[in-house]
């Protein structure tokens, strides 16, 4: 459970150190110009090792036991997060939900980390789903005292939007088969 915590709180933190503590995001641009991204990249690399590592090693703790119905929902959710996150996507012009939803990656980690709070209901699913919805709450926070008032941005062509919703269910099949193939079938019990 702690190389899951740490991988966590790496994630957070990688993220958010441009508005937590800028004068050390811009002393390390100013020391090793473009290459301090690369820092910033291995160090989310890191943290993405960390929570699988971390998940898949955490012992199982039941918290509470979902309803069986709540993975179809978890399903559902899924198929709203591939296409919200896809929403972003389109440009300069976005789909129709990209010109309603401010931040549309980060809604669709928080729906992405919903839908897994609702499905699994063990202690390591808490803690993972649950900080990386905590850091996506909270990111969307700080982006938008950084940022200010938001205009919504043009929208694209109806011909994206059919683009985007088969992208949408190509992913969806994709990642279930993911699933289905680490030995968590979507479809018959998460």
């Amino acid at each position: 459970m702690t190389l899951l915590i740490i991988g966590v709180l790496l994630w957070s933190f990688a993220h958010w150190i441009k508005r937590l503590a800028p004068d050390l995001r811009q002393a390390m641009t100013d020391k090793m110009g473009e290459a301090s991204k690369g820092v910033i990249a291995v160090a989310l690399v890191l943290s993405i090792v960390l929570m699988v590592v971390g998940y898949g090693r955490a012992e199982f703790i039941a918290v509470w036991y979902p309803p069986s119905f709540f993975g179809h929902i978890n399903n559902l959710l899924m198929l709203l997060a591939f296409y919200v996150f896809g929403a972003s996507a389109a440009k300069p012009a976005k789909v129709w939900l990209g010109t309603k939803i401010r931040h549309p990656q980060l809604a669709a980690v928080k729906i992405w980390a919903v839908a897994h709070l609702l499905a699994n209901g063990d202690l390591a699913s808490i803690v993972l789903f649950g900080g990386l919805l905590a850091w996506a709450v909270i990111s969307v926070i700080m982006i938008n005292r950084a940022q200010g008032p938001w205009t919504p941005p043009a929208q694209a062509p109806v011909k994206k939007e059919i683009v985007l919703v088969v992208i949408t269910l190509v992913l969806f099949s994709v990642v279930s088969g993911i699933h289905i193939w680490l030995g968590v079938n979507p479809f018959g019990g998460v």
